[in-house]
This record gives C-alpha cells, sequence and structure tokens, in this order.
C-alpha cells in the first residue's frame, strides 16, 4: 500500500519526467488576488499566466498545492465531520499546461498515470465530457480505448469551467472511481448521481475559449490545461478505504486527537472535525493568518473555536487542540518544510486562542443549553444567536453545529436584525470628520517622480473643492490638488504622505498638508491655496519639504532594519502586522506571543546601530514578484503587488518589497533608540522608536532624568 506521501512524490516525479517543471505550493493567502479569500484550488497561483498577463520560464508545470475551503463561495465547514469526503484543508494535485500541449497529451497522461503508475484497473473507471466536446469523446474513445459503457456527456453545470462571468473558460473531463455495486449511488449524469458509489478523483479543465460580457466564445490563440485531483480521495482509492479520514493521512491525526481528548471511540466524528480542523489552522498560521475578528482571520477564529467546542464535548475543559501540531508536522513537514519551521508559532498562536475562547465557552454552552431546554419550537431565537456571537464569542456557525445536533435550526433572519441594530448604533456613535468626499468619477494617473527629485514642473489635473470637481481654487479655499506629475510621496505602506508647495506662475501658492492615493493611479494634494487663483490647466512647481521627507526617510530604512532585528533576536515567526512612519518617529507592530525583555530590546537596538555604523548603501531593483521572492525579499502579508516590484536591499541584512522613501546609506540615519514596546492585540506586540536628531534628543533627556 502507498502511502500518501508516497502518491504525493509519485504523482510530482511522473509529471518531470514528462518535462513539467515542479512549483512549490503557494501560500493560502492569495497574491494579487481580492476576488478569493484562500487558495481554493492548484490554479490560483498560475491565473495570470493563464491570463497572459505574466510568463515565465516554463509551459508545463506540476504541484502539489494546500487549499481551504472555509469561508466565501466555497465553504465546506459545516458539513466537516459529517461525510467521508468534506475538509476545510485538502492538498490538490495538479498538472499544467500553458499554450503547450492540449487534449490528447492531458488525456493520455491521466490514464497512464492513474492505470499503469497507479495500477488502477480500467473497469474501475468512469469518463465524462461535455456534450460538445466531440474531440475529447473521440480521443476517449478511440484512441484510449475507453468502454462506451463507463462514458458519458454531461452539461454546461458539470463539465464547463469558466474562471469567471467573463475571460478563459472551456470543456471539462472528469474521470470517476467505481467503489462497487455494494455501495449505492448512479453514474454521473444518471438520477442517482449523488451517491457515493462514484466518486469524483481527477477533473482535467481544456481551456479555450475567451468568454466577453455578451456570453460570446471566441478560440484562444493558445489553448492551456488545467487539471485537479484531491491527493485525499487519491489516497482513499489506492488505500482501499471508502472515507478519506481511513487513509493514513487522517489516521495519525484521528489517534493523536484520541489521545490529546481522551477519547476512546475511534469512529467519534468530533475526533474527525479536530483532526480536519488543525491542518487548516495550522497551514493559515503558517501562512501568516491570525484569530481575529474580521475577513481571513475571523475564519481562522471560527475554525479554532468548532475544534474546541467538539474537544469540550469529548469533555475536555483544559487547552487541547495546539498540541496536535506536533503529530501534524510529523505527518506533512517533510512535503512542507514551512511547517516544520513554524512549529513552536503555530502551537502559540492556538494556545493563546484557545485559552481565550476558554474563559467564555462554559458559560455560553450553559446559557444556550438552558435557552435549548425551554423552547417551545424548533427554532433558537435570534436574540440568542445574537447574544452568543456578540458576547461569548461564538461563531454563528458553530451554534448551527450545536443546532444540527439536537435537530434544531437558527434564526438566522433574526439573528441579522439584530446585527443590523448593532451597526446603526455603531454608526450613530461614530463622528466624522469634515472632510469632503471625493467623487467618484476622478479619471486619469499621476506619475511619481520623488524618488529622483523633490521639485519639477507640472500641469493640474484637477481641482476637488468641497467633494466636487470644480475649475478654480480661490484664496483661502482649502482643497484637494492633482497633478500630471508629483515629487510628493502618497500615504502607502505605513508612510506617511509628503507635505510642501505647489506654486503657479501667476502667484498661487497652494500649501500641501497630506498626500494621498485615489484608485492606485491618483495623487491627492490636501491643502490651502493663498494669494491668486489656481485653475485646472495651470502650468505649476511642486515642491517637497525636504527637512521632512528626509527626516521621515530616516525612520523608514530604520524600521526595515528594525523589522530584519526583530526576526533575528526574537525569532522567525515575527511578522510584520502594521507600521507608521513619519518625520517624528516609528511605529512597528508585529507578531510575538509575550512582552519583549529590556535584554531583548537591548539587543535589538545594538544590532540595528551596529548595522547603521556600517554604512552599507541602500541597493534599489525593479523586478518581478516571482524574482523577488527567489532574491529572499520579504513581502508584507496582505499586501496587493503589481507585476513588478520594487525591491529593497541593506547589505546582507535586510531585503524588503517597499515602494517608500528611503536613505542612499544606513549611516545616514545616524542612532535609533527604542522608545517604547507594548500590546496591542492577542499575538501582536508594537515598538516605538526615534532615529537621527530625535534620538540624540531622547538620549539627552533620559540623562536628565537620571
Amino acid at each position: 500500500m502507498k502511502t500518501s506521501a508516497q502518491l504525493r512524490r509519485a504523482f510530482i516525479d511522473y509529471f518531470v519526467a514528462h518535462g513539467h517543471q515542479e512549483v512549490a505550493s503557494s501560500s493560502l493567502v492569495p497574491h494579487n488576488d481580492q476576488t478569493l479569500l484562500f487558495t481554493n484550488a492548484g490554479m490560483v497561483q498560475f491565473k495570470d499566466l493563464f491570463l497572459g498577463r505574466e510568463k515565465r520560464d516554463y509551459r508545463r508545470a506540476v504541484s502539489s498545492q494546500r487549499c481551504v475551503r472555509a469561508g466565501g463561495k466555497h465553504n465546506d465547514l459545516e458539513n466537516v465531520g459529517y461525510t467521508a469526503r468534506h475538509h476545510t484543508f485538502f492538498e490538490m494535485l495538479g498538472n499544467f499546461s500553458f499554450g503547450d500541449y492540449f487534449k490528447r497529451e492531458a488525456i493520455q497522461y491521466a490514464w497512464e498515470f492513474l492505470t499503469r503508475n497507479m495500477g488502477l484497473a480500467p473497469e474501475r473507471l468512469w469518463v465524462t465530457v461535455f456534450e460538445e466536446d466531440d474531440e475529447a469523446a473521440d480521443i476517449w474513445l478511440k484512441e484510449i480505448g475507453v468502454d462506451p459503457a463507463r462514458f458519458s456527456r454531461c452539461g454546461v453545470k458539470d463539465n464547463f469551467w469558466s474562471m469567471g462571468d467573463v475571460g478563459p473558460c472551456g470543456p471539462c473531463s472528469e474521470i470517476f472511481y467505481d467503489h462497487g455495486p455494494a455501495v449505492w449511488g448512479g453514474p454521473p449524469g444518471s438520477p442517482d448521481e449523488e451517491g457515493d458509489r462514484y466518486i469524483e478523483i481527477w477533473n482535467l479543465v481544456f481551456m479555450q475559449y475567451n468568454r466577453d460580457a455578451a456570453g460570446n466564445l471566441t478560440p484562444l490563440p493558445r489553448p492551456s490545461v488545467d487539471t485537479g485531483m484531491g491527493l485525499e480521495r487519491l489516497a482513499a482509492v489506492l488505500q482501499g478505504v471508502h472515507s478519506n479520514y481511513e487513509t493514513d493521512l487522517f489516521q495519525s491525526l484521528i489517534t493523536a486527537a484520541a489521545e490529546a481528548t481522551g477519547c476512546a471511540d475511534m469512529e467519534n466524528k468530533s475526533l474527525r472535525v479536530i483532526a480536519d480542523h488543525i491542518r487548516s489552522c495550522a497551514f493559515l498560521v503558517v501562512d501568516g493568518v491570525l484569530p481575529s475578528n474580521e475577513g481571513r482571520g475571523y475564519v481562522l477564529r471560527r475554525i479554532i473555536r468548532r475544534a474546541i467546542r467538539h474537544g469540550y464535548m469529548l469533555g475536555v475543559k483544559e487547552a487541547f487542540f495546539h498540541r496536535l501540531v506536533k503529530p501534524l508536522t510529523v505527518e506533512m513537514g517533510p512535503a512542507y518544510p514551512e511547517l516544520a519551521k513554524a512549529q513552536m508559532q503555530v502551537e502559540r498562536v492556538l494556545k493563546v486562542e484557545e485559552e481565550r475562547f476558554a474563559e467564555t465557552l462554559e458559560q455560553g454552552m450553559k446559557i444556550l443549553e438552558e435557552t435549548i431546554s425551554s423552547l417551545d419550537g424548533k427554532q433558537i431565537p435570534g436574540a440568542m444567536v445574537f447574544k452568543l456571537y456578540d458576547t461569548y464569542g461564538f461563531p454563528t456557525d458553530l451554534v448551527a453545529d450545536i443546532a444540527r445536533e439536537r435537530e434544531l435550526s437558527l434564526d438566522m433572519a433574526g439573528f441579522e436584525r439584530e446585527m443590523e441594530a448593532q451597526r446603526s448604533r455603531a454608526r450613530a456613535a461614530s463622528h466624522f470628520g469634515a472632510e469632503a468626499e471625493l467623487p467618484v468619477d476622478l479619471e486619469g494617473a499621476t506619475k511619481f517622480t520623488g524618488y529622483e527629485r523633490l521639485s519639477g514642473r507640472s500641469t493640474v489635473l484637477a481641482i476637488v473643492c468641497d467633494g466636487k470637481p470644480v475649475d478654480i481654487l480661490e484664496d483661502g479655499e482649502s482643497g484637494i490638488v492633482i497633478l500630471d506629475h508629483t515629487p510628493f510621496y502618497a500615504e502607502s505602506g505605513g508612510q506617511v504622505g509628503d507635505r510642501g508647495e505647489i506654486r503657479s506662475v501667476g502667484g498661487a501658492r497652494f500649501s500641501v498638508s497630506d498626500t494621498r492615493k485615489h484608485g492606485g493611479n491618483l495623487h491627492l494634494h490636501f491643502g490651502q491655496l493663498s494669494g491668486s487663483a489656481l485653475r485646472v490647466g495651470d502650468s505649476v512647481e511642486p515642491e517637497v519639504y525636504a527637512e521632512t521627507r528626509g527626516r521621515t526617510a530616516l525612520n523608514h530604512s530604520a524600521t526595515h532594519l528594525l523589522h530584519a532585528a526583530l526576526r533575528r533576536v526574537l525569532g522567525e515567526h515575527v511578522q510584520q502586522k502594521g507600521s507608521l512612519v513619519d518625520a517624528e518617529r516609528l511605529r512597528f507592530d508585529f507578531v510575538h506571543f509575550e512582552p519583549v525583555s529590556r535584554e531583548q530590546l537591548q539587543a535589538i537596538e545594538r544590532m540595528v546601530n551596529q548595522q547603521i555604523r556600517y554604512n552599507h548603501m541602500v541597493e534599489t531593483r525593479i523586478m518581478s514578484l516571482e524574482d523577488a521572492k527567489k532574491a529572499g525579499a520579504m513581502a508584507l502579508f496582505g499586501e496587493k503587488y503589481g507585476d513588478e516590484v520594487r525591491v529593497l536591499r541593506m547589505g546582507d541584512f535586510s531585503t524588503e518589497l517597499c515602494g517608500g522613501t528611503h536613505v542612499k546609506a544606513l549611516g545616514d540615519i545616524g542612532l535609533i533608540r527604542i522608545t517604547a514596546e507594548s500590546g496591542i492585540a492577542s499575538g501582536v506586540r508594537r515598538i516605538e522608536a526615534v532615529t537621527g536628531e530625535a534620538a540624540i534628543n531622547w538620549m539627552e533627556a533620559d540623562e536628565e532624568r537620571l
């Protein structure tokens, strides 16, 4: 019997032998894709290749991609533990062709790998194609020799794939495994297809069309192939079991979960839930997601708390979930070394979250039990669902889980009414600034020239006053000025926007108090006019305040050195979670799970000052995101990057992606002094510091205090 690790390796080796480039799994947090909450398929990291936006030095690829389906459109969370094949985390084996081979080779590879390399009997396989795809049908029936009795054509719903409403799309061909007549269910396309007898194991997608907004299909100049096969399903077939949870991938984790919870019943569904959830939770933390109350962090929190609640059902009252990270690392660390590297960090994140939820879990369960025991009907009131969510930290799907076990439902309409009432209260309590809203139809682009110079010639593209576009700004009026070229840096990446002046030949002086971005392309200069009127189309000279920019650059470059020093002193689990860089100081928020000791702070400060004394030049290069990663550049978690990125290198000490403004040489910083360290959230610490003249002033003030 082949282990799952052997199957993973066999798949990759087969396609490497057929000219494919092995590509490592990408992060569970998709880069440059705001349409996805998590990576949920092997093709996600190749999306720009399929769309023609990116080129690489290979046209064939193979990967084993880590995937999560929980939250968003693809959400398997509520079914995990109740079915044989639903998981929050799974591995997608895939081979890809970017304008190289097409249907014939893709079909031949799949059939050969399954029947010859894996030894599956052809009579146990069933093949489907899109009903209009005669080409694929001929290849399967006439060239491969698939039995027509084990072949069917299906419609758009099952056998036509698209990347979205518009864009690349095409027919697909699916391969199913027949578990035999002892299992109920009919073949694909039959009335009984929902049964478990025929299980899809491999999907071959043939991207051959482009769909326009009107729904018209035109052939792509370079058709491509995207295939996906779940490792868990393949392992179940080849290990002769019907449930994925019976494979070696899960059995060791279920055993570990049983030991951690003291559960003797190895068939208990709660053990399945816990074994599944440790996989998704651990790898999400590896990829930089931390438990929080919004976005990806909230999905992680929901999964962790669901696992904890299942432990509670088994009688566990203390933290246990984090103890499963070690057996998971034994199982999956060899294939994914990033897990082994981050093991301690993952354990700490999960333990902190467990301890936090333990404070309210028992009390919340007691209140819920009292509510259920006094119910007249079969529905838990929305007000109670909201109270559990708002006061006790119970995600709604956790309450739905409990309701499902008692054959109850939730009053979700009532819950939503409570949520909306809370939002209304929050809106009423908010105090918004007087800053005018921007018109949504602002168009154009500003070219940033501020890396090379602090002044220049420019033309006024637009003026906004009181939230409306105007042609003229008069003396004393405040507004927003937009230029075609500007040396003013717009607030981004934690660095504040530049200040300065915009002067016209006619005597207008627009004092810039802040600079921000709009729509990614426009730089908005906020300020007040004095002197003559300023008009759209005027020729102007923008000039950044050099001293303010210079002090900001000291602090920004010091922030990079601080980040690198933190990782060296505290560990590589340190990740940036936020920053503020202005002319007066720097503030840096990062992942760490305990206060930084006085000795550690001193070591960090010494290390940064040592790099300042080395006085390395700050090197800047523009390169592709892929090349930047290969060069070891650190990217900020959750930040959106373009096809080309700016890479900042400070000797061998720090290499990061950054669009900010910096010193020319590290010696320009002069000195750094850490002024404060504090905790701002669970697992997030903050360091504040000053540099240059401000650091000297701080030291002198320290001496006076002594």
